[in-house]
């Protein structure tokens, strides 16, 4: 598990790599990954959008950014929490991902939150893992 607070938002992601959507004899390395967003501040925000980092085992970086996150743009009271799970495919059966959600308080404050670094890594990783 990897976890990372900014401004008292708190990310947590956990990935699991996904064998039953691999392919590895064809170069397709698939991950899911389950994120929780926490509000451990004392003002509401709403998520606005994201921005993903995606480097693959030799180091091809893609960059994806768009609108909140699976759909929504949850808003987080304090206390609240928020959790969603996605995924990614690779061509190499290791990786990194990163990243930051735009935040925005009710008074219309925009502001980063970062999201964790995290490794991927697969069974068909040989040598050091990340």
């Amino acid at each position: 598990m990897y976890q990372e607070t900014t401004r008292s938002i708190r990310v947590t992601v956990e990935p699991t790599y996904l064998p039953d959507q691999s392919a590895p004899e064809d170069g397709r390395f698939v991950w899911a990954y389950q994120v929780r967003i926490e509000n451990l501040g004392k003002e509401t925000v709403q998520l606005r959008a994201r921005h993903w980092r995606i480097t693959d085992g030799i180091g091809r970086t893609q960059e994806v950014r768009g609108p909140g996150v699976v759909g929504e743009q949850p808003v987080l009271r304090p206390g609240d929490a928020f959790e969603y799970q996605s995924g990614t495919p690779l061509m190499t059966p290791s990786g990194i991902m990163m990243g930051s959600y735009r935040m925005e308080t009710d008074t219309g404050e925009a502001f980063d939150i970062a999201i964790p670094a995290f490794s991927l890594d697969s069974p068909h990783q040989s040598g050091q893992r990340h």
